[in-house]
């Protein structure tokens, strides 16, 4: 694992003092970041073994800090004060010996640092815990019912989180490529269906992992998913080497073998799912507005299996749908789109199609795709606030109902109303929302680090989900655990608010043009086709 890249992070103090332990010498290094120290000791520390820490703050006497086991751990410090310089040390269990001693200082971060601290820390989910066979992302940490299934939606919204490191420097250009190319050469070599991939897989053997009884074929979703990712890939890595060529190469095979024709059945609509094994099973026809919108984007936009105009108007769209229009009023805010028994529905509606579809003056005759996302955010933020159900915690600084795992267990789809809101809020919501209302999600960000940081900001970020609720205890107030869906957004739409990186380069793509041209899509008013990247605005977007 390229674990010290990470740690030299955002011009903070790093010092270590190695020592002598028998005949060899070990480093113990800490890397202080706004409220915590990144603690970490590889070549000393046995994982099994358990060590004792503790702290000198600014040169004052020591104190016990617990214990330390494993090969890193974090230590939130905001305790102990701000803008602190700190000594630690590692003694051994007994607390008779000093192993080794480190140096390191905590300060202020501004916002902007702090939203590059989140990013890069979440980005190691699909860095260091990717899977080694295929650079695929795995479906969540741990995973104790499944083993390390890996998962196509998420290794798409994994790319575009490396597209950020790449871009920012955590990784070299050179090694995304070379993980990018591990990707695409696993992806054609997993099972396809009719060119669409499954939801999961197991990695050792290749084989589809069930998603459910008849959930063992093609995903068309999840698939469009990773397309996403593949085609913003297909514009960053643009350069005229051999290995960027190459990828480029390896996308567009993959992208023309789609066949997202096949899964019209010859009607006007789209269907999820198709298996080898059980034919059209599933039955799910994709209608109403939910995250699917870059399916039937992809769909028209594929050069080589397109499907017309028809599925889009007459099956997602269509007036006999009732989760499609919406229209109400919530909390004074009207709601163009989504289902209206929970106010839209949960909040990756407004991410997953996002990542790379660009909603800034994006407009289709039944909507304005800006005004739809921050209005479905507000109005998700409003109901948290009036909180119906009185959970504890729910408010201007913890809001935000989207699919996760619930606190203390199950996963669901949160959402407002009285059968999917369960108290359970996921960092993801705010954080992936931050594009569309920065103040807002920047609180929720400041509140979940400053005041439950230290059980609920992890090894790679934030963990999925928190309920103030479930009990007094902290620790058990906490769902420890990572999904590549929730993980992914974060990186990515935080990216779209700081730079706007993946929209440009995904709205670049010819092919995404002419499917946006095909459905009626403007810009600002313009058609697609004459509106030419260099003119899409990259400023940060304000509430």
């Amino acid at each position: 694992m390229l674990f010290a890249k990470f740690l030299k992070t955002l011009l903070l103090s790093s010092a270590v003092l190695l020592v002598s332990v028998g005949c060899q010498a070990a480093a113990f290094n800490a890397t202080g970041y706004d409220s915590h120290v990144e603690l970490q000791c590889i070549e000393l520390c046995k994982a099994e073994q358990k060590y004792q820490l503790r702290v000198s703050i600014n040169d004052g006497a020591w104190q016990n800090r617990g214990e330390f086991q494993g090969q890193s751990q974090l230590d939130f410090t905001r305790d102990l004060g701000r803008n602190l310089t700190l000594r630690y040390q590692l003694l051994s269990a007994d607390q008779k010996e000093v192993l080794a001693s480190a140096q390191t200082q905590t300060r202020d971060f501004s916002d902007d640092e702090l939203l590059e601290m989140v990013q890069r820390y979440t980005f190691r989910y699909f860095w260091d815990h990717a899977d080694p066979i295929t650079g695929w992302a795995k479906e969540r940490m741990p995973n104790p019912r499944d083993g390390d299934i890996i998962t196509s939606g998420g290794t798409g919204f994994g790319i575009a989180a490396l597209i950020t490191a790449s871009e920012r420097g955590w990784v070299s250009r050179e090694a995304a490529v070379d993980r990018m190319l591990k990707i695409t050469a696993a992806s054609q070599q997993l099972e396809r269906f009719h060119g669409m991939w499954a939801h999961w897989y197991n990695p050792a053997t290749g084989k589809v992992h069930n998603f459910s009884k008849y959930d063992d074929g093609g995903d068309i979703v999840e698939s469009a998913f990773l397309a996403q990712g593949l085609l913003t890939a297909r514009q960053y890595f643009n350069k005229a080497n051999a290995k960027e060529q190459q990828l480029r190469q390896d996308i567009s095979r993959l992208w023309q073998n789609m066949e997202w024709s096949w899964y019209t059945k010859g009607e006007n609509i789209l269907y999820w799912h198709w298996s080898k094994h059980h034919g059209w099973a599933m039955n799910h026809p994709i209608k109403g507005y939910n995250e699917a919108l870059i399916v039937y984007v992809l769909a028209a936009a594929s050069p080589t299996y397109p499907i017309s105009d028809a599925p889009y108007h007459k099956g997602w769209a269509a007036s006999t749908v009732h989760t499609f229009r919406n229209g109400e009023d919530y909390y004074g805010i009207s709601l163009p789109l989504g289902d209206k028994s929970q106010k839209g529905g949960p909040l990756f509606f407004a991410h997953y199609s996002f990542m790379g579809l660009d909603p800034r003056g994006l407009q289709d005759r039944y909507a304005n795709y800006w005004q739809q996302n921050v209005r479905h955010t507000l109005i998700n933020r409003a109901y948290s606030i009036d909180n119906p159900f009185g959970w504890k915690g729910y408010g201007e600084d913890l809001w935000g109902l989207t699919a996760g795992d619930h606190v203390p267990d199950g996963y669901g789809a949160h959402a407002p109303g009285m059968y999917s809101d369960r108290g359970t809020i996921a960092p993801t919501a705010a954080l992936s929302s931050m594009p569309y209302t920065p103040e807002h999600s920047m609180r929720v960000l400041k509140n979940l680090y400053y005041n439950h940081g230290k059980t609920l900001f992890g090894p790679a970020g934030f963990y999925d989900g928190i309920n103030l609720s479930a009990s007094s205890d902290p620790v058990k107030q906490v769902r420890r655990t990572y999904l590549a869906i929730d993980q992914g957004p974060i990186v990515g739409m935080i990216e779209n608010y700081r730079t706007a990186l993946l929209w440009n380069y995904f709205m670049r793509d010819p092919d995404v043009r002419s499917g946006l041209h095909k459905l009626g899509f403007t810009l600002y008013g313009k058609p697609i086709q004459q509106l030419q990247p260099e003119s899409q605005p990259a400023a940060k977007s304000k509430e």
